[in-house]
């Protein structure tokens, strides 16, 4: 049975995919608490500018909205967003459930991760779940779409029509693993991919060549703001996989001010980027307000949507008018 909802429009995010362009995306977390004005003032300075807002899934294992409902909140604001789901904290049967809410409430695109481990969180005694992992949860994706569920019954009353993405460490440090989980991402299903933060742009271009060439699907570089010499030191010691070289560092230790020096080292990597592969996801960890300005000197110009393109007609009407996860393997 098909789903009423599938003969929709396509979000402007998948539509700027099949188009091809320079695909733009950035991150917000939620809050922690039930207050989302910040999130929304920081989605809002992204209107226009980008394609679509991750939407956080306990990032670093620490407690925040849940991503569902911070979505939703987004997209009846006028702000597209790709909804992470992460495995650590539900079951297969609360990732079906809470994937088809998704589809129900006009959520699009979903991010699918394994999710941090809950040692690096805030509740360190909590029970991790991880039932399935991101390639089986892009594959329970797959099977909904086709209007299944995990076991192969049917969903019978309705299909989803998810786009689901994947992450991607190009500067992993096993490059036959790396080779190996990419393509099973691929089989999986996944549609575009997010890579971790990216400061060595040779390897990222040595796996555009000889690993993802050929894959016909979009691979998105992701970019940090270094807001100082004191944080890229933090990130090199709190996030794994990630080496901030010692020339950024100093730039910004050297730097009158460091953050605007940040920014610069930014939009540089954003121009790297735009050569090697199709697009960038940036990181701004609470200033997300400074990501146009990045972009207006990286020399990206703006997305030029309407606000309520992507819209889908199914999706709870807004109210009111008015936004770090190193993401996971």
């Amino acid at each position: 049975m098909l789903s009423k909802f599938n003969s929709m429009p396509l979000t402007t995010f998948r539509q700027a995919v099949k188009a091809g362009e320079f695909l733009v995306t950035a991150e917000v977390m939620p809050p922690k608490g039930c207050d989302t004005t910040h999130m929304l003032e920081m989605a809002a300075t992204l209107k226009g500018r980008v394609h679509a807002v991750n939407v956080t899934d306990g990032s670093r294992a620490v407690l925040r909205m849940s991503p569902l409902a911070a979505s939703v909140i987004l997209l009846q604001h006028g702000v597209e967003p790709i909804c992470q789901f992460a495995c650590r904290d539900r079951n297969r049967i609360g990732l079906q459930g809470d994937l088809m809410g998704a589809y129900a409430l006009g959520i699009r695109n979903i991010l699918a991760l394994t999710g941090d481990p809950i040692k690096a969180g805030d509740h360190p005694d909590a029970k991790a779940v991880f039932d399935v992992e991101s390639v089986r949860l892009l594959r329970l994706i797959s099977k909904m779409n086709q209007g299944s569920d995990y076991n192969d019954k049917p969903l019978t009353d309705g299909t989803t029509d998810l786009f689901a993405g994947a992450a991607v460490d190009p500067q992993c440090a096993s490059w036959s693993g790396l080779k190996s989980r990419f393509e099973k991402k691929l089989a999986a299903g996944a549609q575009f991919f997010q890579s971790q933060l990216i400061t060595d742009f040779d390897r990222l271009d040595k796996f555009m060549n000889e690993v993802a060439a050929g894959c016909g699907k979009p691979i998105l570089a992701g970019i940090f703001l270094l807001k100082s010499a004191k944080n890229a030191r933090f990130i090199n010691r709190a996030v794994p996989g990630v080496n901030i070289p010692e020339h950024i560092i100093e730039r910004l230790e050297k730097a009158a001010d460091p953050l605007a020096e940040g920014m610069k080292i930014a939009a540089e990597q954003v121009r790297l980027a735009k050569d090697i592969c199709h697009g960038v996801h940036i990181y701004a960890v609470k200033r997300e307000d400074l990501i146009a300005p990045i972009l207006d000197l990286a020399g990206i110009p703006p997305v030029h949507k309407k606000v309520d393109q992507f819209i889908p007609k199914n999706t709870v009407k807004p109210e009111l008018s008015i936004a770090t996860e190193a993401i996971g393997k």
